[in-house]
């Protein structure tokens, strides 16, 4: 895992540049790496049941909060629809939040919102087929794709 955090945050750091304040450059970093580690699908609203996490962990708790459509549309060929600082912090919950905004060195509100502008385009770089990738998929391997997302906007 530390080893996979490095190659992250040199790939993110190279990719960005200095185009990027260094808080939102550490928070992509870290939102990657918790998708890659299947970090973030606990959220607020954890129940019993609740999917392991990553990308399809993360998209099943939008829809237990009420927002599948919305995260439907960052999966699928078409227009990604907006998502407020107040609906990441909704399904995150304040723990997956803290931790992300920690990671950045920035506090919760601050992350929320950049995570508002930053997660709809690492979710559409993580499915450029409108399609999870398949369990297993080297995601590793997707870096360049999904910072290629970010770097030059949504589909």
């Amino acid at each position: 895992m530390g080893l996979l955090d490095s190659l992250v945050g040199s790939v993110v750091s190279q990719a960005l540049g200095g185009s990027q304040q260094g808080g939102q450059a550490a928070l992509i970093q870290a939102l990657i790496g918790m998708l890659m580690n299947g970090g973030l699908g606990g959220g607020g609203a954890a129940q019993a049941g609740a999917p392991a996490g990553g990308l399809g962990g993360l998209l099943e708790q939008f829809q237990r909060s009420g927002l599948g459509d919305v995260a439907a549309s960052w999966v699928s060929t078409g227009q990604n629809l907006p998502v407020s600082a107040e609906q990441i912090g909704q399904v995150l919950g304040p723990d997956v939040l803290g931790q992300l905004a920690r990671s950045a060195g920035m506090d919760s509100g601050a992350a929320g919102g950049a995570l508002a502008q930053i997660l709809p385009q690492v979710v559409d770089a993580m499915t450029p087929d409108g399609r999870l990738p398949q369990q297993g998929a080297d995601l590793g391997a997707m870096l360049p794709q999904i910072l290629g997302g970010l770097l030059g906007g949504s589909r």
